[in-house]
């Protein structure tokens, strides 16, 4: 039987085809896809590449999801067919080095989970054990499926250590940045301030919860948060873009307790 998905072969070639729907082995699941969003990382693997040994092509595109359980390999007692999950891209193998020192995204025995753009992805069985979980009925499948970006807001907020009372800069105003901005306001950060190019999303984030915003490219964003902050900058900056000028401009943003 046959499925429609998207195949990436190389740099800028993407092709949709029918490819054979997958079957399930001991300890899979198969599931119908209901929902899968575009990340960053696929943008970047569709234009630049990748790791050979993570992502081997041709291959399924896609890796941030959400669907319902369609076949239940006859070994597993858990998920229950018609059951809505989501999973994540990747599953450590709960022993190596790595692992045992809860760095879990270092694992050094990594599983990934490519395959989102299909009408159905199989998920290894690793996947299931440790990297699966059931929806709740609240949550829709769209939702669901930005559960994996919103894990990787969590974990980076939790490493920048925002606490209460903090003045918090956040560079980028796309799906990261604005994620950590109510990440960050949920935390309660006293101020909150977005900064980016487009005056659209940052008129997206004064919706959500922004105290200011600042259009770099109409204004020197460093000097305005500074003015913002009384000449001390930011307790915390967080650079949810990815390029070296954010990078360094993150730092001109925190007062110097924080660069030190």
């Amino acid at each position: 039987m046959l499925m429609k998905a998207a195949m990436l072969y190389g740099i800028n070639d993407l092709r949709i085809e029918d490819v054979p729907k997958p079957q399930v082995d001991k300890g899979e699941v198969l599931v119908k896809v209901k929902a899968a969003t575009t990340c960053g990382t696929d943008l970047k693997i569709f234009q630049r590449g990748y790791i050979e040994k993570v992502i081997r092509l041709p291959t399924v595109f896609g890796h941030e999801w959400a669907g319902e359980v369609v076949e239940v390999a006859d070994d597993l007692e858990w998920p229950k067919k018609g059951m809505r999950v989501r999973a994540g891209n990747s599953a450590p193998c709960m022993h190596c080095a790595m692992c045992q020192m809860g760095k879990y995204n270092l694992c050094e025995n990594m599983v990934w989970l490519w395959g989102a753009y299909a009408e159905y992805i199989k998920v290894p069985a690793r996947m299931v054990l440790v990297n699966m979980q059931e929806i709740p009925q609240h949550v829709s499948f769209e939702e669901a499926a930005i559960t994996e970006p919103l894990a990787c807001v969590l974990h980076g907020v939790e490493e920048t250590g925002v606490k209460l009372g903090d003045a918090v800069a956040i560079i980028g105003a796309g799906p990261i940045g604005l994620l950590h901005l109510l990440t960050v306001r949920r935390i309660g950060a006293e101020k909150v301030i977005v900064i980016d190019l487009v005056d659209e999303r940052l008129g997206f984030a004064e919706k959500l919860g922004a105290d200011e915003t600042i259009n770099a490219g109409k204004a020197n964003a460093v000097e305005k948060v500074r003015q913002i902050t009384n000449g001390y900058g930011v307790d915390v900056a967080i650079e949810a873009i990815g390029t070296p000028p954010t990078w360094e401009q993150a730092l001109k943003l925190v007062g110097k307790a924080e660069q030190s």
